[in-house]
């Protein structure tokens, strides 16, 4: 008999790798999504449409599939977003989590749950403690972070006081093919492939270029989620990453260099965060060593994938 599972946010960008992972591994898939409309998902998942935060319709759907482990990706989660709505974003990610949790609790379920964190809960980390792991202080900068380090404590709490089996993952910047703009790299790649198809004046503009950020292709952080409810420690805080710091000026430079436009490069005042972390990258040596996990795909790979697509997405809109 299969091993069900139910992935929150199961249409999102990480949702979906992360459902073609888990059917290729031969579990049973069950995912539920705000937005979800019928024949919207591959064939091989069954989705409900939920509000993450309706304990009542999460309720529901646990009843309904009553699965063994739980990957909990719903979220709101850039960065920007949070600046201009915070409400929302606590919302989401700390009465959403609540409401999940409750559900579990309510129904007494065993299921293990994966509760996805981030990097950005560490915040601004003094040059000699880099790279950042598990050990470091939480210390967040933004809404954002505030409101996953909350969803970290939340959880903490609910292994102690209601005995759940609870997976702490923090993973750092994941991108590639699918991930929506709003993020550095879609941003930019949507932007080359609009100003190559003539869409768009040829000038990219950008934010702050000098930050240094740890990027990980989502086709690996999706394997690292799976290792960690597989073979991590319940409690436990598990960094993913690719362990290396990378300037946003690199990454720029790399997509031009796969562009077939010329182009020119201006700063945009609105994509400026009031507060940006000059450099963040993690160790991750944990996750190594307790799960085996390691990233498989190479920056460069993620930034062609990730162009490739949205040139496709540019010429399905043209036609």
């Amino acid at each position: 008999m299969k091993k069900r599972v139910l992935i929150t946010g199961a249409n999102g960008f990480a949702g979906q790798y992360l459902s073609n992972y888990l059917n290729n591994k031969g579990y049973e898939l069950w995912g539920l999504d705000v937005d979800h409309q019928p024949g919207q998902s591959a064939q091989n998942i069954t989705v409900r449409a939920a509000d993450i935060n309706s304990q009542e319709q999460i309720e529901t759907v646990l009843a309904e599939c009553r699965p063994a482990a739980i990957y909990h990706l719903a979220a709101q989660s850039s960065v920007a977003v949070s600046w201009q709505s915070p409400q929302t974003t606590m919302r989401v990610n700390l009465e959403g989590t609540i409401n999940l949790l409750e559900a579990v609790k309510n129904l007494k379920l065993d299921s293990r749950i994966l509760l996805v964190g981030s990097g950005e809960e560490y915040g601004a980390i003094r040059p000699e403690h880099l790279p950042i792991d598990e050990s470091q202080n939480a210390n967040p900068q933004n809404p954002y972070s505030l409101s996953k380090l909350y969803q970290t404590i939340l959880g903490m709490h609910y292994l102690r006081a209601y005995n759940m089996k609870i997976y702490l993952a923090r993973p750092f910047n994941h991108t590639g093919p699918g991930q929506k703009t709003g993020f550095v790299i879609p941003d930019f790649a949507a932007q080359i492939a609009n100003i190559e198809a003539g869409l768009q004046d040829p000038v990219i503009r950008v934010g702050n270029l000098s930050a240094r950020r740890d990027f990980c292709d989502v086709r690996d952080v999706v394997q690292a989620y799976c290792a960690i409810i597989e073979q991590g420690q319940i409690g436990r805080i598990y960094n993913i990453a690719s362990g290396q710091a990378v300037e946003i000026q690199s990454i720029l430079d790399q997509l031009l260099s796969l562009s077939t436009a010329p182009i020119r490069v201006t700063i945009d005042q609105q994509k400026l965060r009031p507060v940006d972390v000059p450099i963040i990258y993690s160790s991750i040596s944990r996750i190594k060593a307790e799960t085996g996990w390691q990233p498989q795909i190479k920056l460069y790979d993620t930034l062609k994938d990730t162009l490739e697509f949205w040139r496709m997405q540019v010429k399905k809109e043209k036609q």
